[in-house]
């Protein structure tokens, strides 16, 4: 049964966050680090119990009839929770974010300026469904030294609520207090939780479009949000088209659930004629559905006509839209208007065209000849990520440890009155940057 909290409930939970969170941002890279290793031991321990409440959280979704892309995202089976706890030990062997000197610059002499990366604070993470975004969200927070406050979608409260008790457990014996990972249940403390303005540091909401606009709208904690995935997939007219082929199977079909698998297939119409067939047979070999424009059913009259809603729909299923366009231009102007700035690729061998479409497509990931699926920070080597930021400033894409920290300048002198530094007699600064 959900139990329903006040307001003032909320402000405890975050008071206590914060607390344990400025002791967090004092321990050493070693004492984070036990206390990473020990999450991924308490979650092995803890495996049989997390995943049969997966197992009711999906029964219990299913009878609720939910979608079949969030209940794809909502599974934990054990394979997922193996590379979940893999990525927990990769974070461990990451470089320290914090306390990194960014500048060391003498001012004048016995006057030192220096820029340290430190915690933000608090986290405010929002996801909705995939329980196992927990697992890699808590180790990202203690390496770089931040407390977490999380709120799964109540189809996950099960699932979440094991993985949390069991990181809880783990933390108990380490220098981290396990108050520095907190979980709240209901849709009330979400709200609540973001008019914790004096308490939490940011926001990272994980979900759909709608849902993201609607924390930014309703906080003054700053958002770091990314909402659709619409990507896309352009096969340029020099395309090696086997590698286009095998390419646009994997960015759609490897997981059509994920932000990063694509939904509309771009063509050159210079090969259009030859390699829309090509690709149509092996993606409906697997069980894609084909929408195409009309210049694509001239080529395929049976499939499904797509409409102008096509373009900005992120299906998150096995469902894409084909289009043909005349030019890498016209290529990357509908990429524009209609992508979420996620991840866009190009398959070609035409290195021109690989360095317009580098620098003309407004997307946190633009690809050469490779899927889109691997727009991952576990795959680019982050060990994890809290989440995909499509916004225009940093951090941009997968956020891992170097988003989750900020800087502060650290100034030592010996008696230096900035006097010395003014007027007719003024002295100057030596402004010289020190090893």
């Amino acid at each position: 049964m959900t139990v329903l909290h006040d307001a003032s409930f909320l402000i405890a939970i975050a008071q206590k966050t914060c607390q344990a969170a400025s002791k967090l941002a004092l321990l050493s890279t070693d004492a984070k680090n036990q206390a990473i290793e020990a999450i991924a031991q308490a979650l092995e321990s803890s495996q049989d119990e997390i995943l049969q409440a997966n197992i009711a959280d999906c029964q219990a979704a299913s009878a609720e009839g939910i979608a079949k892309p969030l209940y794809k995202r909502l599974q934990l089976d054990e394979h997922k929770l193996r590379d979940a706890i893999a990525g927990v030990r990769d974070v461990g062997k990451l470089a320290d974010p914090v306390g990194q000197v960014q500048i060391h610059r003498e001012l004048d002499q016995g006057l030192v300026l220096k820029r340290i990366t430190c915690p933000l604070g608090v986290l405010g993470i929002i996801f909705e469904a995939r329980p196992e975004a927990a697992i890699q969200i808590v180790s990202l927070a203690i390496k770089s030294g931040n407390g977490v406050i999380l709120k799964g979608g109540k189809e996950a409260i099960r699932s979440c609520e094991a993985i949390v008790k069991a990181i809880k457990q783990g933390l108990s014996h380490t220098a981290v207090n396990p108050d520095a990972v907190q979980l709240l249940t209901t849709r009330e403390e979400t709200r609540e939780l973001l008019n914790l303005d004096k308490y939490v540091d940011l926001i990272i909401p994980r979900g759909s479009n709608s849902f993201v606009k609607f924390v930014q709208d309703n906080t003054r904690i700053p958002v770091l949000g990314h909402a659709d995935g619409i990507c896309h997939l352009y096969v340029d007219k020099a395309a090696d088209m086997q590698k286009a082929v095998t390419i646009t199977v994997d960015a759609k079909i490897q997981y059509a659930a994920a932000c990063n698998a694509i939904e509309t297939l771009l063509i050159h119409q210079s090969i259009a004629a030859e390699f829309i067939p090509k690709v149509a047979e092996a993606l409906q070999a697997v069980d894609v559905e084909l929408k195409g424009d009309e210049r694509t059913l001239e080529i395929l009259p049976n499939l499904t006509p797509a409409t102008a809603i096509d373009w900005e729909t992120e299906y998150s299923d096995l469902i894409l839209s084909i289009k043909i366009v005349d030019s890498i231009a016209e290529a990357i102007a509908h990429i524009n208007t209609y992508g979420s700035r996620h991840t866009d690729a190009i398959i070609t061998e035409d290195l021109a065209a690989v360095e317009t479409f580098f620098g003309l497509v407004n997307a946190a990931g633009v690809f050469h000849n490779c899927s889109t699926r691997f727009a991952d920070g576990f795959r680019y080597g982050f060990g994890a990520e809290v989440g995909i930021s499509t916004q225009q400033m940093p951090p941009r894409g997968p956020v891992g440890l170097e988003g989750l920290v900020t800087y502060k300048y650290q100034m030592t002198g010996d008696g230096h009155i900035v006097a010395t530094y003014t007027g007719s007699n003024a002295k100057s600064f030596t402004h010289q940057d020190l090893v």
